[in-house]
């Protein structure tokens, strides 16, 4: 966005038109309800992406000129209001969450801020240490656009990097700790990274990233005195004596432009390689404010680390904590013991994970469980909590938030949000309406479901499927070097989720498949998720995942993979079949069930691209 100095050399933004709304979408009136459903269509339409151009050009290809404004316009952009009322510094600032942190340590200085093993770390060494970060990072050469990558664990050099990173003005790029050396290795090159921060943990698998990565970037050891790992020291530097170089008073600034980019996320790729999603200052500044609302936070929350900060930067969290000085209990690995400890010994009241956390702690044996001080909140996003987890959560003493949203979002930008007169409803009711996806964040500007070929939205009836969309100041800025995708993404003014879902007629959006994860059986649609919530309800299964598989006949049919429960081994595919039948349509039902152990990611989302190649390979 072009900018203008003011008269004493603030920085302003060029008028942009951002207090106005954009008029909403067209929509269809919902239809009146007729005596009996039609005909299934033979198939959902895949969400095609509409690329024409919003705006008129010329023969050139220029933008087309403006028309001549009216004396009325022009007697309006001049009015009272517009006059001598611009812009300056005194009275705009670009938004950044790097101010959290400065205003957390000023007014509690003292408070712990930082859990790791045995070390604390108050907000003050906590903003000193970032500082010092910055001022290392800058007197390498990092600055305004440079990337720093850090391959870490949930720890405080992780923590510290969210700050001091962009404080140069550099872009964080946090690696997922999961992949494999070729898919980092892009991941270093396509994001230029410049430096390099990586835990000795991992060690085996950068040592061969780097040996394929084009870029050479300087690289830091982090040396964890808490957890000490034997992996290879493979940089120039060990990380603490990397920051003790640098200066403890570095004057950071704030971004030129909160458009600036504070990160860079890939996402997971399922085919070919991941896309670099962007986020800038101002999307990072609004979610730390709208996660403290979502996730009913009060002031000084103790928050623990299941959630690994390499995932959308931690859902944005370590941001979030520092609006209300929360403590950070960091959280190297995710074990059923060490998270009830940590509940206990802590008096943690917040945490989030996927499902794959939440069956973690309601399947722990009684020898790892802990008495919990107080109602701890869990969120979770992923997959729906089967009726049945919300259960034994509950029982356990947790409440539980579901949220969604995508790395686009910046994490999750929708939310469950409760209300208390649904306490009343039977059980299955109240279930059903805890499973629903929910309603946008405060930060969020607009959240629909849409039909993606005429970017219509779709009635809120509950039923009629359609694309969920996004609109707002939370979303990403685009996708690094990918032109097209980003211009997919945002065709017709919207951000396009690949999601499928329907509107109900309070508002709330549910989630009903991916766009390719929906089966297509005899003309039929076949929700995949909601055949995994009928499985998980069987009480020998801990984890399922539905794919189609093709058929000659049918197009496709359903497969279950099933991961069992312990002292469950004796059911078989019979007994679930069965049972599917009792519960749904005979159509909707797995034709085969494979038990086997279910491919996840790093963030306990099954990774269905494997599970459909293996029932192909079946077919």
């Amino acid at each position: 966005m072009a900018r203008q100095r003011g008269k004493k050399g603030g920085r302003t933004p060029a008028k942009s038109g951002r207090g106005k709304k954009s008029a909403p979408a067209k929509t269809k009136k919902p239809a009146k309800a007729k005596p009996s459903r039609p005909a299934p269509k033979p198939a959902m339409p895949s969400p095609r992406r509409l690329r024409k151009a919003a705006t008129v050009r010329g023969r050139s290809g220029a933008r087309a000129p403006a028309p001549r404004p009216t004396p009325k316009a022009r007697a309006l952009a001049s009015g009272p209001y517009d006059t001598d009322l611009d812009k300056n510094a005194a009275n705009y600032q670009s938004l950044t969450p790097l101010t959290f942190l400065e205003r957390a340590a000023s007014v509690f200085p003292d408070r712990t801020a930082i859990v790791h093993g045995m070390q604390r770390l108050s907000y003050a060494e906590f903003h000193e240490r970032s500082r010092k970060l910055a001022s290392a990072l800058a007197r390498h050469g990092v600055g305004k656009g440079d990337t720093v990558a850090v391959m870490l664990a949930n720890t405080p050099p992780m923590l510290e990097a969210h700050y001091g990173v962009p404080m140069t003005g550099g872009v964080l790029n946090t690696l997922n700790t999961r992949l494999d050396a070729a898919a980092l290795a892009f991941i270093l090159d396509h994001g230029e990274a410049r430096v390099l921060i990586t835990d000795r943990e991992f060690a085996p698998v950068i040592k061969e990233t780097l040996k394929l990565a084009r870029v050479k970037p300087f690289v830091i050891d982090y040396d964890d005195p808490e957890f000490p790992q034997t992996g290879e020291m493979l940089g120039e530097i060990e990380y603490e004596e990397f920051i003790a170089a640098g200066d403890a008073d570095y004057a950071w600034k704030i971004p030129d432009d909160e458009w600036d980019a504070i990160s860079l996320n890939y996402t997971s790729g399922t085919t070919g390689n991941p896309k670099g999603v962007v986020f800038h200052h101002r999307g990072a500044a609004l979610m730390g404010y709208g996660n403290v609302l979502a996730a009913n936070m009060p002031r000084h929350p103790v928050y623990l680390w299941t959630l690994p900060m390499f995932h959308c930067n931690g859902w944005c969290f370590p941001w979030s904590l520092s609006v209300v000085a929360g403590t950070h209990v960091c959280l190297r690995w995710v074990r059923a013991k060490a998270i009830y400890d940590a509940l206990a010994d802590h008096k943690v009241t917040h945490l989030c994970g996927a499902p794959i956390v939440m069956s973690t702690l309601i399947n722990a044996p009684e020898s790892e469980r802990r008495p919990l001080p107080h109602k701890v909140e869990f969120i979770t996003a992923a997959a729906p909590p089967p009726e049945a987890v919300l259960a034994g959560m509950a029982e356990a003493g947790f409440n539980v938030t579901h949220v969604y949203g995508l790395t686009e979002t910046y994490g999750p930008a929708v939310v469950n949000e409760w209300n208390a007169e649904w306490e009343a409803l039977e059980r299955g009711a109240r279930a059903a309406k805890k499973a629903r996806q929910g309603v946008r964040y405060h930060a969020l500007d607009a959240l629909t479901v849409m039909d993606p070929e005429t970017m219509e939205t779709v009635p809120a009836d509950g039923e009629t499927l359609g694309e969920v969309m996004f609109r707002g100041n939370i979303v990403m800025k685009g996708y690094l070097k990918n032109p097209r995708a980003t211009q997919d993404a945002f065709a017709g003014g919207w951000f396009h989720s690949g999601d499928l879902g329907v509107l109900h007629p309070d508002g709330y959006v549910q989630l009903k498949d991916r766009s390719k994860d929906i089966i297509i059986s005899g003309g039929e649609n076949i929700s995949s998720i909601e055949v995994e919530d009928t499985l998980l309800k069987h009480p020998a299964v801990m984890f399922a995942a539905v794919v189609g598989r093709p058929d000659e006949k049918w197009g496709e049919t359903p497969v279950a993979f099933i991961e069992k429960k312990a002292g469950h081994e004796a059911v078989s595919e019979a007994d679930i079949v069965a049972y599917c039948r009792e519960k749904l349509a005979h159509y909707k039902c797995p034709r085969h069930v494979v038990f086997a152990e279910i491919p996840k990611t790093s963030t306990g989302k099954m990774q269905k691209f494997k599970l459909r190649d293996r029932a192909k390979a079946m077919a």
